[in-house]
Parts: C-alpha cells; sequence; structure tokens
C-alpha cells in the first residue's frame, strides 16, 4: 500500500506542471497576428514589409514556460511592401525565390523564461532551402478571456537574420545586409 501511494505521488508531481500547458493556433484569421520585417535602404532610411499569409500553432504553460514549443509557417510569395516593382523583385532568384521556396518554417527547439515576461526563443528557421538556428528575443504582452468566450496569449518577438547566411545572393551593400524580422503573435486557446 505504502508503495502504491509512493507511485501515485510520484506520477501526479511528474503530471501536474503539464496540466496548465494549452495549445494555441495563431489567429491569422481575425488579423491579430503579423509578421514584419525592415531593412536599410542604402543605410539611409528602412524599407519595411510583411507576409501576409501565414499560420502556426504553440503549446504554452505559464507555469512552465521552458517546456512550450511553437512552429510558423510563412508563404514567402506573401511578401508585400506597398511597391509592386520591390515585391516582384523580392520574389525573384536575387531574394526570396519563391517559384523554388515557396514557404519559410520556424521550429522552435528550446524557451528560455527569463523572468518578468522575457522569453528567449531559439529554434530553427528554414529559408530559402537554408536551415539555420536563430534566436528570438520575446516578450509576453498578455493573456486572458476574450469577449468571444475564448481565451488568448499574445507575444511579440524580434530577431536580427543576415542574408547572407540563407544564401540570399543579392548584394545590398554592408549597410543593408540584415534584415530585421518582427513577429506579433496572438493565439487562440484549442478546446
Amino acid at each position: 500500500m505504502k508503495k502504491l501511494l509512493l507511485t501515485t505521488s510520484f506520477l501526479t508531481v511528474l503530471l501536474v506542471p503539464l496540466s496548465n500547458a494549452a495549445n494555441y493556433v495563431i489567429d491569422t484569421k481575425g488579423a491579430h497576428a503579423s509578421i514584419n520585417f525592415k531593412i536599410k535602404h542604402l543605410g539611409y532610411s528602412w524599407v519595411t514589409g510583411r507576409f501576409d499569409r501565414f499560420d502556426g500553432k504553440f503549446n504554452y504553460d505559464a507555469a512552465n514556460v521552458n517546456a512550450s514549443k511553437i512552429t510558423v509557417n510563412i508563404d514567402t510569395s506573401s511578401v508585400n511592401t506597398n511597391h509592386a516593382a520591390r515585391n516582384k523583385h523580392l520574389k525573384s532568384d536575387d531574394f526570396l525565390d519563391v517559384n523554388k521556396f515557396a514557404s519559410a518554417k520556424f521550429v522552435s527547439t528550446k524557451i528560455i523564461d527569463k523572468g518578468n515576461n522575457q522569453l528567449e526563443i531559439k529554434g530553427t528557421l528554414s529559408l530559402h532551402g537554408i536551415s539555420k538556428n536563430i534566436v528570438i528575443d520575446a516578450v509576453k504582452v498578455g493573456e486572458g478571456k476574450d469577449p468571444w468566450g475564448g481565451y488568448r496569449v499574445g507575444f511579440t518577438g524580434t530577431t536580427t537574420l543576415t542574408l547572407k547566411d540563407f544564401a540570399i545572393k543579392m548584394n545590398l551593400g554592408p549597410a543593408s545586409s540584415q534584415v530585421i524580422l518582427t513577429l506579433n503573435i496572438e493565439g487562440v486557446r484549442q478546446k
């Protein structure tokens, strides 16, 4: 009896952290998420843009953030800088080569809770046929019930990518060799 009680107690302790974990789908249908980027233009100003089509999901547990996971899929042909000629050029083989590489994907490998809603999300970004480990510095914006009876949690995160790391051959000069990527993610808890 004592052995059974000990085993039950041990299993309960192991399962408690899992009990608060929840699965979320990124709310792209409600336009409550965005993937934006900016890159210096000749070192004088910023060119900004976004990806209009993407999806993703994540598992999140506020009591055990380190066990969380996220996956984001991006339709690279949806790149949009509000300038048709530039969009066409970005889709060409000088940059994203969307005819050959129609999607990009980020899969987290480790999430570190740095305290005070600060997170470090490590993972693999597959872009332009190259997979590289990156780090996204993120902040939990908030969480709670929504007016429609659901539950949501939101994050924002930023990372800097070097174009040549992903075999993007267009040389824009040293002032424009990196792009800053910002993800604003709101997830809807799945039932």
